[in-house]
């Protein structure tokens, strides 16, 4: 008889990317007595400096910049009750089309194969029955979030396991409530850009194409510790702005789609781990 644990592994890119995308159901997960294991790919080093300095301005130190993530992201999944973490520590690559792209050690400069084939070992070790990470995108096209997706895809491959895989997304209907908020919490008199409101439409699936809809709204709480702990990214703000309440309100559905199982649970699902208990 198989007494190993049943298992799940998160990929993500970033310091912080955890609590956004699947702070619920890492929290939910890890409350039903499932191992949780994380895996983040970069050291985030090219996230905001004190004061919120930015990548490439003067006193931006990207060495302290990642020293002070890795805290906040013990932080993190000390609030998740997260199992194992692991960290790849590739240098962050910025977003695309910055000159830190093609920095030797980056990550986005990293061969999928190698990348993938670190992550095969951890896969390996943890024998995950659940992998997450992000669509062929990255779900917003950055570099890191693209690069996470292939080295999960390929680091399958290279293995015998067969998991149940998922790639976050995000109902459209949701991202046009997100924007709406966007705005009553933007700045007195500003008007919505166009151009930003109209990528945003484009972003996440129609609902009907989502597999997997989660409910982790009894975890909001713990998700929005889990996303203030990493304190020192201004982007964070605007979640935190809106309070415990209405966050858990907008972010209290995660989901998913399935894109690799042998269960053959039917869909649509409640549950990443429908057809495995």
């Amino acid at each position: 008889m198989n007494d190993r644990p049943l298992t799940l592994m998160a990929v993500h890119a970033h310091p912080d990317d955890e609590a956004t995308g699947t702070g619920g159901v890492l929290a939910r997960y890890a409350a039903e007595g499932i191992r949780t294991v994380l895996v983040t790919c970069t050291d985030g080093g090219c996230g905001d400096g004190p004061g919120g300095v930015k990548p490439g301005d003067p006193g931006h130190d990207p060495a302290a910049v990642a020293s002070t993530r890795r805290q906040e992201l013990k932080a993190s999944c000390e609030v998740l009750k997260i199992s194992h973490l692991e960290m790849l520590d590739y240098a962050d690559s910025g977003m695309m089309g910055w000159p830190t792209n093609d920095a030797p050690g980056s990550f986005w400069q990293t061969p999928v194969e190698k990348g993938a084939a670190r992550l095969a070992e951890l896969m390996r070790h943890y024998q995950p029955d659940v992998v997450v990470t992000y669509d062929e995108n990255g779900f917003y096209g950055h570099p890191d979030h693209i690069q996470a997706n292939r080295i999960t895809m390929a680091a399958l491959t290279m293995t015998a396991l067969t998991p149940k895989v998922y790639w976050t997304t995000a109902p459209r209907s949701m991202m046009q409530r997100f924007g709406e908020i966007m705005r009553e919490f933007g700045a007195p008199g500003q008007e919505p850009d166009p151009a930003e409101a109209a990528a945003m439409a484009e972003i996440g699936l129609p609902d009907e194409e989502i597999t997997t809809w989660v409910d982790t709204t009894a975890f909001g709480g713990q998700k929005f510790d889990a996303l203030a702990a990493h304190a020192s990214q201004g982007e964070n703000i605007f979640f935190l702005m809106m309070g415990r309440e209405r966050f858990t309100d907008l972010m209290g559905v995660e989901t998913f789609v399935r894109v690799q199982d042998t269960t053959g649970a039917a869909l649509p699902e409640n549950d990443l781990f429908a057809g495995l208990r």
